[in-house]
């Protein structure tokens, strides 16, 4: 019997050990594979967007192939829209180069003798400091190609949107009709599914709102390409802790070389009002008791998405966390993982249900927000 409880106590090990190998290769093989797995994850989000707005067209009663006609166009005339603004803002900052390069320097140098009238004594090195126009024209460059591969990938996106959403309304009956799988089952899948849904339709509203709301305070103290710096305050607010950082460094700089050091710290000041109002404010509000994700793991899960998927794994490093976190609830030997992954009060909630041999649906039940969540499967 000694032999056989050995064996029997190594086998919770050699299957995490198992797991943890597969995981390995899953994600070298996701990485290997991203210029196929980037628009398709990017279809997926776009989808998930698109679902409600194709079901309430549905539900009013417009024909499934017009419902599909109408987003499709929508989302080609959004996207023309934004490879326009972009491509005209790049046009744009193209020939107004030399001029910012002439007010920095005339900057720089009133920098210099504002220091040396205050009695502090400025660097050689520094006074001989000239600006380069060379890396901004990289910068530009590599935003040309950026845009070059979106229009490259996005017939491809389109497509797979298109096809997403023709399966959406028969996808609950094809769940159904397999075999092995519970009813709790497939209620807990349709809960997970209506989860990411809703966090990805809720923040999308907050980061439309915080994209108008930089457009706007870019107009009014008069910076350039306010469009643009709104359309990256949008982007980059799905981008957890730094987003809205590296969204406010290209407005303070333009503050700066248009009208001055003051008015890029009134910039600075602005945007931070728009963020903290928002994200610590707003945003909790509207999304609830939050993301059952600890700070810690959002960050680590966006360097690592980042990583693994470029600039689009950043981007949806909290989605496809929470999809990876709620998978994990569902199986007794791994829901202490979860656990681990979750904020402090959800995991302490999820603790007790584990030790009291809840099932994954409980468990999700008690962790999930205050809302009610619908069954996407009736």
């Amino acid at each position: 019997m000694r032999p056989a409880t050995r064996v029997s106590n190594r086998q919770p090990v050699l299957r995490f050990l198992i797991g943890a190998a597969a995981s390995v290769i899953f994600v070298a093989g996701i990485k290997a594979a991203s210029p196929i797995a980037v628009p398709f994850l990017m279809a997926i989000f776009v989808a998930v967007i698109a679902t409600p707005v194709f079901l309430a067209l549905q539900r009013h009663g417009v024909p499934s192939w017009l419902a599909l006609l109408i987003l499709v166009l929508g989302l080609v005339v959004i996207v023309l829209g934004l490879v326009g603004v972009v491509s005209t803002s790049v046009t744009d900052f193209t020939r107004n180069l030399p001029q910012y390069q002439e007010r920095l320097q005339v900057q720089l140098q009133g920098t210099v003798a504002w220091f040396e009238g205050k009695g502090i004594d400025v660097p050689e090195e520094l006074k001989a400091i000239t600006i380069n126009p060379q890396a901004a024209m990289r910068f530009v460059g590599n935003m040309l190609a950026s845009i070059g591969s979106l229009l490259s990938s996005s017939f491809l996106i389109l497509l797979i949107v298109v096809f997403f959403l023709l399966e959406v309304a028969i996808l609950p009956s094809k769940v159904r009709d397999l075999e092995g799988l519970s009813e709790e089952t497939i209620k807990y899948v349709g809960r997970i599914v209506e989860d990411i849904r809703h966090y990805v339709a809720l923040k999308t509203v907050m980061s439309l709102l915080t994209g108008g709301l930089v457009m706007g305070f870019a107009m009014v103290m008069q910076i350039d390409y306010p469009i643009l710096l709104g359309l990256m305050a949008f982007l980059l607010n799905y981008v957890p802790t730094i987003g809205s950082i590296i969204a406010a460094v290209p407005a303070v700089m333009l503050a700066v070389v248009q009208h001055g050091v003051s008015h890029g710290l009134y910039t600075a000041l602005g945007y931070v009002l728009i963020n903290v109002g928002i994200s610590n404010w707003l945003e909790p509000k509207v999304l609830g008791r939050g993301l059952g994700l600890s700070p810690f793991v959002i960050i680590i899960s966006m360097f690592f998405w980042g990583w693994v998927l470029g600039p689009v794994g950043m981007l949806l490093s909290v989605p496809l966390t929470m999809a990876i976190k709620i998978g994990l609830e569902a199986g007794p030997e791994t829901r202490w993982i979860a656990v681990l992954m979750g904020s402090p009060v959800l995991g302490t909630d999820k603790a007790g249900a584990a030790k009291a041999g809840s099932s994954p649906a409980s468990v999700k039940e008690q962790t999930c927000s205050d809302r009610e969540v619908p069954d996407t499967t009736s």
